[in-house]
């Protein structure tokens, strides 16, 4: 399954990546993050809990981080374990632009869920999928502009389609996330 979206974000280039490559703030924007433990400058451990439809689960994960072209663009990629509920596998590719004072985030993840999370229909999944997605950007975006000393009311997605980002980065690779799923570690 391949998702892709864009955020805008009112905060410079730097501040984002910044706040991209904060294991606090990753943990903090993603529901259900237990744990988001650094092995390495490029490798992660993580603990997800998450429902998707009836389905409870905790995913094990690890994360490792490629291609990082600071503060442009990096790949999280890896894999979670959630016992019998399923496994998840993924990469997730996040580019940042500067546009006007503000930042255009994209993304493209490319994941496979195996199990009974898997064997959901792909309208179960996406709708779930979305709602993560946005929440986790809501989450980063009040991070940010907090960082950033920015005030604004509730932002939309510049552009959005159904998305695992982070949570499928972090719970695939899961997220959301970007993300927010998206949705969300550091160089």
């Amino acid at each position: 399954m391949e998702m892709k979206g864009e955020y805008r974000i009112s905060a410079s280039r730097e501040i984002v990546w910044d706040a991209l490559n904060d294991p606090e703030v990753l943990k903090a924007c993603l529901e259900g993050c237990e744990s988001l433990d650094k092995r390495s400058d490029t490798e992660f451990d993580a603990l997800v809990k998450t429902k998707v439809g009836p389905i409870k689960t905790t995913f094990s994960c690890s994360l490792e981080l490629s291609d990082i072209d600071p503060p442009n663009a990096y790949t999280l990629s890896g894999q979670g374990n959630g016992g019998a509920s399923g496994y998840a596998k993924g990469s997730v590719r996040v580019v940042l632009a500067e546009n006007d004072g503000a930042t255009d985030l994209s993304y493209t993840v490319d994941a496979s869920l195996r199990g009974k999370i898997g064997q959901m229909g792909s309208r179960v999944i996406d709708s779930v999928a979305k709602k993560m997605a946005d929440d986790f950007f809501d989450r980063l975006r009040g991070i940010v502009n907090e960082r950033a000393g920015v005030t604004t009311e509730t932002e939309t997605p510049a552009k959005s389609q159904s998305a695992f980002v982070f949570r499928a980065a972090l719970i695939a690779a899961v997220v959301g996330l970007v993300i927010l799923g998206i949705v969300f570690l550091t160089n």
